[in-house]
């Protein structure tokens, strides 16, 4: 919301919501599914620039969406039952949490060029501001916070 004095607009600071814009996802684990969380991110992050008018690039919305499918790919092959996709944002940063019902924490392996298949948390870890991994009640949470300032 705005206010007009004397002609000059004056932002009041109601303009942007108040709380993050928040959604989660039930996964079964089904062929599809990974993809049916990259299209949910994909229409979280078209909500955020509507509900929130955030001016989200290409490139971070890629790489969002990366860091999404890495995660949810994790889930599916290391969990012997159902996933949780849970997105919070704002104007300038998203928070990707990932529960499945393992317990054992993902492992993040070295850089190396040689090695086929296992850079997942590699990449999460080059493209997040934060990653962090913690087991709870029924399994384990990882959770990354990926800013939304790419070009």
């Amino acid at each position: 919301m705005t206010e007009h004095l004397g002609g000059a607009v004056i932002p009041t600071g109601f303009d942007v919501p108040v709380e993050p814009l928040r959604r989660a996802a039930h996964y079964t684990g089904e062929p599809g599914s990974i993809a049916e969380a990259r299209a949910f991110a994909a229409h979280f992050v078209d909500q955020l620039r509507t509900e929130w008018c955030a001016d989200i690039g290409d490139r971070a919305r890629d790489e969002l969406l990366l860091v999404v499918s890495e995660l949810v790919t994790n889930a599916d092959r290391h969990s012997n039952g159902p996933y949780i996709l849970d997105l919070e944002g704002t104007g300038s940063e998203v928070t990707v949490c990932v529960y499945d019902s393992s317990a054992a924490l993902p492992v993040r392996f070295p850089r190396d060029p040689q090695r086929v298949g296992r850079h997942g948390l590699e990449i999460v870890h080059a493209l997040a501001r934060s990653v962090t991994a913690e087991r709870v009640p029924v399994g384990k949470r990882v959770r990354a916070v990926v800013p939304l300032d790419g070009e």
